[in-house]
């Protein structure tokens, strides 16, 4: 089976089975998170107070931490989540919105990184290359335009070190994307230049990296899948919404994933497998 057809695969599984996401993640993107995990088959619980971490995270099949809009109350919860998510075996999705662009941003990404067995990051390129402590420079939740400038060959090479040096798979998000465990990658062309043009398409992509993770054992499958899976919804929501703005291609991106399935994946996948 190739990567394409277990990507497909594991969505008929995720539609069938309806894991439990639980999200701790920013208030500016719940809702949309909240809307693409059901979306794509998922069942999202956003729980972000620490006395109740223990019974949540044992509900679910994967957890997402997003460090957004953070506070000390939340960065406790999440410290806690994650921990109580490896005693379990589940795995751990971190979006580290912005790191750098901050002290406690920077801080706290270190701490999950070093305190959480983190199974999947998933950012761009100027997250990735914070987190694993390569030069970088914050651009607000944006990646700079120094790093965008690198090549994408650099970009690909910045990925695999972060992978090999965090021992967890990259979800790097790009023009092109890079999906890589330090040793195997992929690099994934689905997607459009309006997802940078509405807030929350990373946070969303975050959440299907975390539905996928859910039902799907080899963590670089799952990510490739989830971020494979939001290109195609931005590719279908913008042919859907053409002319009609921003707005219009907003909610066409829950529509569009709403409707993925297999068939989709296997008819307008870009995907490049690399050893």
């Amino acid at each position: 089976m190739n990567i394409v057809h277990a990507i497909a695969h594991s969505l008929e599984t995720l539609r069938a089975s309806k894991p439990i996401v639980h999200h701790i993640t920013n208030y500016v993107t719940v809702n949309d998170c909240a809307n693409i995990a059901l979306a794509i088959g998922a069942s999202p619980i956003m729980a972000d107070e620490a006395d109740e971490m223990k019974d949540i995270v044992s509900l679910a099949g994967a957890l997402v931490l997003n460090v957004g809009t953070l506070n000390h109350r939340t960065v406790e919860s999440m410290l806690l989540a994650g921990k109580y998510a490896n005693e379990r075996n589940i795995p751990v999705v971190l979006d580290p919105v912005g790191a750098g662009a901050s002290a406690l941003r920077g801080k706290t990404v270190e701490r999950l990184l070093h305190e959480v067995k983190i199974s999947v990051l998933r950012g761009n390129l100027s997250e990735i290359r914070f987190a694993a402590g390569l030069e970088s420079l914050a651009a607000g939740v944006d990646a700079s335009e120094a790093d965008l400038a690198r090549s994408a060959a650099a970009a690909r090479e910045s990925a695999e070190l972060a992978g090999r040096q965090l021992g967890c798979v990259i979800g790097l998000t790009g023009a092109v994307d890079v999906v890589t465990d330090g040793s195997r990658t992929v690099l994934i062309r689905n997607g459009v230049p309006e997802l940078s043009g509405v807030t929350g398409t990373g946070c969303m992509c975050s959440t299907l990296v975390g539905a996928f993770c859910a039902v799907e054992h080899d963590l670089l499958l799952a990510a490739a899948g989830g971020i494979m899976a939001m290109g195609i919804a931005g590719e279908l929501a913008a042919e859907a919404s053409a002319g009609r703005g921003s707005g219009s291609f907003h909610i066409g991106i829950i529509d569009a994933a709403s409707r993925l399935d297999s068939d989709l994946i296997l008819r307008l996948a870009k995907l490049d497998a690399r050893a």
